[in-house]
């Protein structure tokens, strides 16, 4: 599998996400996940500390084990775990991080990212604590998630001791393009990578919701039909997909992965065979009149 840079670290261009981890999967499903994601070359697992009720980091360092070494391990902190563990002010920085460690089971997280801004807290003083533990060893790489262009500005100006946000995680994918408008040229401007969530629109982009067609029960979005635009849309690019001996979710993924700023495109997955169609669905790379007819495709967010 393809590989690009976030900062110093070299991740698949499709990551593993650990959102379903200790909530939708135990810890032998995890297992089970985790070991596909490595077999199919997948390399960048991107969970956080509050995922899973703090479970997740733990499923996912028993599950790598003793391969800990083919991993890049990405996780957050700030996102309000109880009264006591949220937030991005320097003390709970420090601690949050020995608590990550300790869950995963390892000495370093190679990419530890502040998981919303903290508006009670200037981000200079944040990046002074995350400059600390890097410099202590126990990070390699930080990140941010959530992060508008200004905010995106305002951390590269106040970067402490040459320690500097190397990535940006924010919602991306063909029927949500916000993304496009300032903080993907803020990207390109300061030179950090970007990590698109929710690649597949809540599962939208799966194929599994279409025009004309019972919502499947079980779904995400059973409780929640999409609206008949939305669908038409959808319709156009399955069109479009199949046109050219390719499924919605390739399209999902090619679409992502053709744009050189996207560093990995990180999706959940809950049983093996989902972490191989995944895999496999990021050969396809978009011509220029591809990506045109994409756009000509798309229509406002509804």
């Amino acid at each position: 599998m393809k590989r690009r840079q976030i900062g110093s670290l070299e991740v698949s261009i499709i990551g593993l996400g650990g959102n379903n981890f200790g909530w939708r999967v135990d810890a032998a499903g995890t297992a089970d996940v985790v070991e596909a994601a490595l077999d199919e070359g997948i390399n960048f697992f991107d969970t956080a500390d509050m995922y899973g009720g703090t479970k997740s980091e733990d499923f996912l360092g028993r599950a790598l084990g003793r391969r800990r070494d083919e991993a890049v391990i990405a996780t957050k902190f700030g996102w309000e775990i109880d009264p006591s563990r949220r937030g991005a002010h320097p003390d709970y920085v420090r601690r949050a991080v020995d608590y990550s460690l300790k869950r995963l089971g390892t000495d370093r997280i190679d990419l530890y990212q502040i998981h919303k801004p903290d508006p009670a807290v200037p981000i200079r003083d944040t990046l002074g604590a995350l400059a600390d533990i890097v410099r202590r060893g126990k990070v390699r790489e930080i990140g941010c998630s959530n992060f508008s262009a200004a905010q995106l500005r305002e951390a590269d100006a106040a970067a402490r001791d040459g320690v500097r946000f190397v990535s940006v995680q924010n919602e991306y994918n063909l029927l949500h393009r916000d993304p496009e408008t300032d903080v993907l040229p803020e990207c390109g401007r300061l030179g950090i990578a970007f990590i698109p969530y929710y690649p597949l629109a809540s599962g939208l982009l799966t194929g599994k919701y279409r025009q004309g067609q019972p919502i499947p029960k079980g779904t995400r979005l059973s409780d929640r039909r999409p609206t008949e635009d939305r669908l038409r849309e959808i319709e156009a690019l399955v069109d479009f997909a199949e046109s050219r001996g390719h499924t919605l979710l390739e399209l999902a993924f090619g679409w992502l992965t053709t744009n050189p700023q996207v560093a990995s495109v990180i999706a959940g997955a809950t049983s093996p065979a989902q972490v191989q169609h995944n895999a496999a669905s990021a050969g396809w790379e978009l011509t220029p009149d591809e990506l045109a007819e994409v756009d000509r495709i798309r229509q406002p967010q509804h």
